[in-house]
């Protein structure tokens, strides 16, 4: 009965946040025919300027893509109460990390093994939240690459997420209704000998050009 309860509380609340956030930022998911991929083994990597973010990414994805994601969560953030704990794991699904500083190659291994047992995930690879209104995307840390160094056969897919700071300001408890926008871009992988700032800069700017109008820049010559 225990376990009837939880999945159902865990259901009732995926339904509840899905019709609340889509009727407070406009977002909807995209069909199936606009993503030319597969949903298994993805890195859907976006900016991060909200808590929300991820909840905006996994409300843009179709359904199949949304049962295979996994937001990769801060265990430091999301385990430290039994309902947040609840939502992260029976709602979201997601593979909560250490941020204390440990060994960074345990989370590295800890992301393979997911991907590996067919799961995609949803990365920031900023790092940590974005609140400078002055600086469109902070510089990338080399999680991101070594994760790609470790699952060469792995699809990296940048996303672009507009006006989601505004909609949860940093500090603020109380949502404001405003229309945001998430670009979702093509598939990318490492390529042979490309080194970790070619693999960083290339990474970021395939994000950069899914920007808003005015924000965005030139797509690079290939």
């Amino acid at each position: 009965m225990n376990q009837f309860l939880h999945r159902f509380a865990a259901w009732l609340i995926d339904q509840g946040l899905y019709l609340f956030v889509s009727f407070l930022t406009g977002v909807r998911p995209k069909s199936e025919s606009e993503l030319a991929f597969s949903p298994e083994k993805k890195v859907y990597f976006a900016n991060h300027a909200s808590h929300g973010d991820f909840v905006l990414v996994w409300i843009s994805l179709p359904k199949l893509w949304r049962k295979a994601a996994r937001p990769v969560a801060g265990a430091d953030y999301w385990l430290e109460n039994r309902f947040k704990s609840f939502i992260i794991n029976n709602v979201f699904n997601g593979l909560t990390i250490r941020r204390d500083g440990g060994d960074p190659r345990a989370v590295t291994d800890q992301m393979t093994a997911a991907l590996k047992q067919g799961s995609s995930l949803i990365i920031f690879p900023e790092g940590t939240r974005n609140t400078d209104d002055g600086t469109l995307l902070l510089p990338f840390k080399s999680g991101i690459y070594h994760l790609a160094r470790e699952n060469p056969d792995v699809q990296f897919v940048p996303i672009w997420i507009d006006n989601i700071n505004r909609v949860l300001p940093k500090g603020k408890l109380v949502p404001v209704p405003i229309s945001c926008d998430v670009q979702i871009g093509s598939p990318m992988q490492l390529l042979p000998g490309e080194s970790k700032d070619e693999f960083l800069q290339r990474t970021r700017d395939a994000m950069l050009v899914l920007a808003p109008e005015g924000k965005r820049l030139p797509v690079p010559a290939t």
